[in-house]
């Protein structure tokens, strides 16, 4: 689907220069002189390079086209993660570089969005929020005002975040799985 240089959005992924790019910041600049453009930092997916480009109202560019499927996570090895379409029972696994981090956060039949393009996964989508357990964190310090202090905590999965000095070890906690931050006790 062909779109302007001034429908460009963060996030989106479009085709340019025979590669699949990703946008990580657009920025709309009016020179004084001049018509009005697009200032666009993309990151190739494939290469994994980034490029500044300016494109003109005028330009166009080719967005991609993604299928997004569910797929429920089953195990993880060494170097991959395996999960399975719920629909027809394929099994596929995918790459620990590509999900990085997050992949901590996946347990066994939680559900996800892949992002296939031409049957290539690209992006796995986690629920926005997931409950985790605190596996150990710091003793609170008197004193400490709840609104402006927090303390480090290492989570169940393995991973360090900040939470409130009220969060004890073995309490049960909501992680924003976009930002890795705390945002709820349950």
């Amino acid at each position: 689907m062909k779109i302007s240089g001034n429908e460009i959005r963060v996030g989106m992924l479009i085709e340019y220069k025979n590669d699949l790019w990703q946008v990580l910041k657009t920025q709309h600049v009016k020179p004084g002189k001049g018509g009005a453009f697009a200032q666009v930092e993309m990151k190739s997916v494939n290469k994994n390079t980034k490029l500044n480009e300016r494109f003109r109202s005028s330009d166009t560019v080719e967005k991609a086209s993604l299928d997004e499927i569910k797929f429920n996570f089953l195990y993880e090895d060494e170097k991959n993660y395996y999960f399975i379409n719920q629909k027809n029972f394929e099994q596929i696994n995918i790459n620990k570089n590509l999900v990085g981090e997050k992949g901590k956060m996946l347990t066994e039949n939680l559900e996800v969005n892949i992002s296939f393009y031409n049957d290539t996964p690209l992006m796995v989508d986690l629920p926005n929020q997931v409950n985790c357990k605190i596996k150990k964190t710091d003793v609170a310090l008197k004193g400490q005002t709840v609104s402006s202090s927090y303390k480090p905590a290492t989570l169940d999965n393995g991973l360090n975040i900040q939470v409130p000095p009220f969060i004890e070890s073995g309490d049960t906690i909501i992680v924003d799985t976009r930002t890795l931050e705390y945002i709820k006790k349950i």
